[in-house]
């Protein structure tokens, strides 16, 4: 495992992200940083499907990957802890109506409902152990039957974090193993960040289109 610092108590680290969101828009460089475009590019690349019924994004910050996968959903959930952060995502996607945007932390505020994409990017780490392992457990409960379950993680220690991002995809794999009828379809890795997926449909994209038995 690797070494972190110690993360804030869950209510400090609460009052740090609405900080951020105060005092700028756009904290991490979403929006700026090609770092940041080239990682969406590739997370939206591996999702196996065209298009999702229904998708739910939690912890969406500022609302730059949530309008990209609403580009690829019918109906897009997305929330976030941070009342900061979902006021500048409401201006952010504000001209898309079939997205759905929640003050609401997880896992103690989960929608209800199945959704066939659930994405978490950038939020394992966050999570206290029981909030995170509950996190996995009501993610698994969520997805409708086939669908897709896409995580994205930054791999390198810091301060605030409960556990690497390497931590958060072993304990995911862990967790999907134990699930009858799941598969890891993908896994992009570089230095920097993860990309899998699972789902209970294992299939590859070539199979689902018909190009081979």
């Amino acid at each position: 495992m690797d070494t972190v610092t110690p993360p804030p108590e869950p209510a400090a680290l609460a009052d740090h992200f609405e900080a951020l969101f105060a005092d700028d828009d756009d904290p991490w460089g979403y929006r700026t940083r090609w770092y940041e475009r080239r990682k969406r590019a590739q997370l939206l690349a591996s999702l196996p499907a065209e298009r999702y019924a229904s998708g739910f994004e939690p912890a969406c910050a500022n609302g730059e990957l949530s309008a990209e996968l609403a580009a690829r959903c019918d109906r897009l959930l997305c929330s976030d802890g941070s009342a900061a952060a979902i006021a500048h995502a409401r201006r952010r996607l504000a001209h898309l109506p079939q997205v759905d945007l929640r003050h609401a932390p997880i896992p103690a505020q989960w929608p209800e409902g199945r959704f066939d994409l659930i994405v978490l990017s950038e939020i394992g780490y966050y999570l206290d152990d029981d909030a995170f392992h509950a996190t996995i457990d009501r993610a698994v409960a969520s997805l409708a039957d086939g669908g897709t379950l896409i995580a994205s993680h930054w791999r390198h220690p810091e301060g605030d974090y409960y556990r690497s991002g390497d931590d958060v995809h072993r304990h995911m794999a862990v967790a999907f193993e134990q699930q009858s009828g799941w598969t890891r379809l993908s896994r992009h890795e570089e230095d920097d960040f993860l990309v899998d997926v699972w789902s209970s449909d294992s299939r590859s994209v070539a199979r689902r289109e018909g190009l081979r038995p």
